[in-house]
């Protein structure tokens, strides 16, 4: 063969090669291509819901009960009074940072309320979302830095430098009416659980309900009763009462409108909860007819039991005065 087409040979079946093998590669189907989806973050459950679970492997299942509010539901901690004709039940609404048996107070009265003639039913409180910080929202809007002369530049700055420091003309009043939503949120939450309460010791036929509230709890039962006032509630009780501190109202406004029995157990080892069960006496005195009885607890450190013994002597003494010892 001529050395001409020697060399042609190859470069002529390279040309039929290429073009058929390019055919091939443009008939498959190109890969899918795999898009990475973003990893979905579960939601942070509330403190009150772990410390409900941690409950629920301590307490005896038949103390407790699921609620109904909506969709969800919450635990209640729940002993019927140890008798044939029990007087009422008493809904216990624990404080900020307490569980449905916390040790001081909630634990031994509901356990002991029973010996009483009474029912108690504890109650799980959800977290409050108004504690959480809010952030500062401005009504004025800075002006968009453009490419201008060095005056204008510094002018369009100014307004950033006022926000940093302070110093600007806008006000807070979108983050006030967001913390003010929260504050109504939390209040809903915690009414609907009472509600829910109430509606459980009405299944037990109760003759009488009672709302006791420890620490923060003694607020929250205090503005339910002041706001929903409900016929089926008779009395309160409010023990080392204490103001949530994203409240503005304090409890002697709330208590001294009540219309039902209050009453006000306060410690006197502590000078600011002395001074504001001075107000709440002071203001229930303001109102005539006033259906309020206020008593001071020693404090008795180092002594626990007898501490909490006294707490619950006082609570049955009032609600079944013929029973007290």
């Amino acid at each position: 063969m001529p050395p001409v087409y020697r060399t042609a040979l190859p470069a002529l079946c390279l040309s039929l090669i290429l073009p058929c093998a390019l055919s091939v590669q443009a008939a498959e189907p190109a890969p899918a291509s795999v898009e990475t989806q973003p990893e979905q973050r579960q939601a942070l459950s509330e403190r009150s819901q772990e410390e409900a679970a941690a409950l629920q492997r301590t307490v005896p299942a038949q103390e407790q009960q699921q609620l109904q509010v909506g969709s969800e539901t919450f635990l209640a901690l729940w002993k019927p009074a140890n008798t044939s004709e029990a007087q009422g039940v008493v809904i216990i609404l624990p404080g900020s940072g307490e569980t449905a048996d916390w040790p001081q107070a909630i634990a031994p009265l509901r356990q002991k309320l029973p010996d009483a003639d009474w029912g108690s039913l504890s109650l799980t409180l959800p977290d409050l979302q108004s504690n959480a910080p809010v952030p500062r929202i401005l009504d004025s809007t800075p002006a968009p830095v453009t490419s201008a002369t060095p005056d204008k530049d510094a002018s369009t700055a100014a307004p950033i430098e006022q926000v940093a420091g302070g110093e600007d003309e806008g006000t807070d009043h979108p983050a006030a009416q967001t913390a003010d939503e929260l504050i109504n949120a939390d209040a809903q939450r915690i009414y609907a659980r009472i509600d829910a309460a109430v509606a459980f010791a009405e299944q037990q036929n109760a003759r009488s309900i009672v709302l006791l509230g420890h620490g923060t709890g003694a607020y929250w039962a205090a503005r339910y009763l002041s706001e929903k006032q409900p016929a089926q509630v008779a009395r309160l009780v409010m023990v080392a009462a204490q103001v949530p501190p994203t409240q503005a109202s304090g409890l002697a406004e709330l208590t001294a409108g009540l219309k039902l029995a209050t009453l006000d157990l306060y410690y006197n080892d502590k000078p600011l909860l002395q001074r504001a069960a001075q107000e709440r006496q002071q203001a229930s005195k303001r109102v005539k007819e006033a259906n309020f009885r206020q008593v001071s607890l020693n404090a008795l450190p180092g002594n626990n039991a007898a501490e909490q013994e006294q707490l619950v002597r006082r609570v049955r003494g009032w609600l079944s005065p013929q029973k007290s010892e």
